[in-house]
């Protein structure tokens, strides 16, 4: 092989590992999912009618830049930490394939990007929904992880928001209906969460993150995970109740709630990584089922 082609062939592999670089910082997955709650919630609210594209395609993309700052600053401030974890220790932060200057760089500027295009094009109040979704993942959640397990009901709070925005987004306003879509995934975030949390707890400690409820595999964090659980089953008629969809949906919802709660009451029995394990499945599909369950009731 010649030095041209070594030399292509070797600029072509660093383009390659900075892209997946950038697609490990920002979560790509993971925020592709955040951007899909907001954007069926938006639809939701305008029931499939009087959609603005461009708005719709605005909250996407700004919604992108916000939760993809998140990402990249909470890697940042976490570096040290996630090189002691299996699950981490190849972030590009972490291991330096990445400076923190670059990180925090392109951290900023999806950051600024992202809220500003949905102050801009959607409405000043989603604006700073956005912007206080950003501050308190990356400088509030992120900090408590390693301080107490409260940090899993602090992080809630940003993680909810994206539904509250989607709403927003399309009526400018918090409203009831709103604040229901934000307490369904408020309460979702906790059986997901710390059945993660619970197969991940001995990497976990590796840092020093304290994220189940009582600091470890017992019947005490298996009881709260079971008691937030059950939260959502009376939450997922709500929007019934106050006419926003149908009662098909509410019974999905429900089914769904039910699904999720005979596993958390089987965690809480066994306290098994492999029960906790379907629960953590169980909370993947809940999220994208429900939420689309009231989108087309509304049709």
């Amino acid at each position: 092989m010649n030095q041209v082609a070594t030399h292509k062939l070797t600029a072509e592999f660093s383009w390659k590992q900075k892209l997946t670089d950038y697609n490990q910082l920002v979560k790509t997955r993971l925020t592709l999912l955040v951007v899909f709650s907001a954007v069926v919630t938006y639809l939701t609210a305008s029931g499939l009618s009087d959609i603005n594209w461009k708005e719709l395609y605005m909250l996407a993309l700004g919604g992108f830049f916000v939760v993809a700052a998140s990402n990249g600053i909470n890697q940042i401030i976490e570096r040290e930490y996630d090189i002691l974890m299996i699950r981490t220790a190849n972030r590009p932060v972490a291991t330096q394939r990445m400076s923190v200057t670059e990180a925090a760089v392109a951290s900023i500027v999806f950051g600024i990007l992202g809220v500003c295009i949905i102050a801009y094009y959607l409405n000043p109040l989603c604006g700073w929904l956005s912007f206080a979704s950003l501050l308190a993942y990356a400088f509030v959640y992120t900090p408590l992880k390693r301080v107490s397990p409260i940090s899993v009901f602090v992080g809630a709070f940003p993680g909810a928001l994206p539904p509250l925005l989607g709403w927003v987004a399309f009526t400018g306003s918090i409203t009831m209906e709103a604040i229901i879509f934000f307490g369904i995934q408020f309460f979702w975030q906790f059986p997901h969460f710390w059945s993660i949390a619970w197969i991940l707890d001995d990497d976990y400690k590796r840092a020093g993150f304290k994220m189940l409820p009582v600091y470890g595999r017992n019947k005490k964090s298996a009881l709260q995970v079971l008691l937030f659980t059950l939260v959502l089953i009376p939450l997922g008629i709500l929007p019934w109740m106050e006419q926003v969809t149908g009662i098909v949906s509410a019974l999905v919802a429900i089914a769904a709630a039910l699904l999720l709660t005979y596993y958390a009451i089987r965690l809480y029995k066994t306290c098994e990584n492999s029960d906790a394990k379907k629960l953590m499945f169980a909370s993947f599909i809940y999220l994208p089922v429900v939420q689309l369950a009231y989108l087309f009731d509304k049709l």
